[in-house]
């Protein structure tokens, strides 16, 4: 398997979300190299109606099943978020680094998964093994993780490996997520007759500060749970931030509405109902100002996975590399909560993300070797 021509495929194949790019051209592609490497096949579509009614959306699911055998998925996803200012799906390999959008989020390591599969097509795995291929991840994809579900039993008690993680440990956790968009209410009229109007934005300005203030308490809050060791952070820590901030049409026009988007991450000791009542009794303490939320996006909070199979690919992984641990990352995903609370199912990961390789930003790239390294570890790992 060139898993260096797969990967630059892929990268080429531009599957952005949103809005959803080229989804079947992409399961088209990596349908024959899960074959290739002894795996059933199966594309499944999405119906609209799981899909916030957006259309194209095919997901693809690989098995060699082994029944009686420990149940074990791969999870991982194909689309990408946006690039601007650089020749993102164009891929380029330099020094040892593969460029491109999604190289490292996460195209690299399917391409570690099908170099590993392909290592050991010929070998007996020790687990009833499939490999689900997911869409949307970058912009919600939980009910298209709920309809796929039914062509993974069994879920219970499976374990899921998540590839959508980082290099060099297992993530055993994550953070949870509750995003809100606050619409802060003002009349808008003539600017120099503002006397006659309400400006929102100038309302929106004790909001901020609300915030900011509910920011200073939320940051002290640490997890028990350690912090990826590259992320700079000893334990994984809460966060609240302001991301955006879209008011006004005009100079001289006052505005009548200012919008404030709010990103909240909870670790996994937090409640994201408690979290939530925290963010509305903030917003409620601020007096004359008029706003109502006009979005809120909840994943919830898990704690960190602990069993004996995550101890063993700790152990793979510091036979191949030489360094390794459990900690939780910070980031945060549909699929986590889904696996543990829905389906019943223990959850953990490896990846071939980094801090440093700008996932998300200009130049995004992967470790040549990690992602050989990762082959590794998975074929050892589901190797008897």
């Amino acid at each position: 398997m060139d898993y260096l021509k797969v990967l630059t495929d892929m990268i080429a194949i531009n599957t952005t979300a949103p809005p959803g790019l080229n989804y079947p051209q992409m399961m088209d592609y990596l349908e024959p190299l899960f074959a290739q490497v002894g795996f059933e096949t199966q594309k499944v579509p999405i119906p609209k109606e799981m899909a916030g009614g957006k259309i194209d959306r095919v997901n693809l699911l690989a098995h060699r099943r082994n029944p009686g055998k420990p149940r074990l998925i791969f999870y991982g996803h194909v689309d990408v978020v946006p690039a601007q200012g650089w020749d993102a799906f164009t891929p380029r390999v330099e020094n040892g680094r593969v460029y491109g959008r999604g190289a490292s989020d996460m195209k690299g390591g399917i391409a570690a998964l099908l170099l590993a599969l392909d290592a050991v097509k010929d070998k007996p795995l020790k687990y009833d093994t499939s490999v689900m291929i997911t869409t949307d991840e970058e912009v919600g994809q939980a009910d298209q993780l709920r309809y796929l579900g039914r062509f993974l039993e069994p879920l219970a008690g499976s374990y899921f490996f998540d590839l959508d993680s980082s290099f060099g440990y297992v993530a055993i956790a994550g953070l949870g997520a509750l995003g809100m968009v606050v619409k802060v209410k003002g009349k808008s009229v003539h600017s120099a007759m503002s006397h006659l109007g309400e400006n929102a934005v100038e309302n929106a300005v004790p909001v901020l500060n609300a915030l900011i203030n509910l920011k200073k308490k939320v940051v002290l809050r640490k997890s028990k749970t350690d912090a990826e060791p590259d992320s700079g952070l000893t334990k994984m820590e809460a966060r609240l931030n302001i991301n955006m901030v879209q008011g006004g049409l005009k100079q001289n026009i006052i505005p009548d509405e200012c919008t404030i988007a709010i990103d909240r991450r909870l670790i996994p000791e937090e409640n994201i109902v408690t979290a939530e009542k925290e963010m509305m009794e903030t917003l409620n303490s601020v007096p004359g100002v008029t706003w109502e939320i006009e979005q809120v996006f909840r994943i919830p909070t898990v704690p960190p996975v602990n069993d004996p199979i995550v101890d063993e690919l700790v152990e793979v992984i510091r036979n191949v590399t030489g360094a390794t641990g459990k900690y939780g990352e910070m980031g945060s995903g549909d699929f986590g909560p889904i696996a543990t609370l829905e389906w019943q199912a223990k959850h953990f990961g490896a990846g071939v993300i980094r801090p440093d390789s700008n996932i998300h930003g200009k130049d995004e790239f992967a470790n040549q070797k990690d992602i050989t390294d990762l082959a590794v570890i998975i074929s050892s790992f589901i190797s008897p």
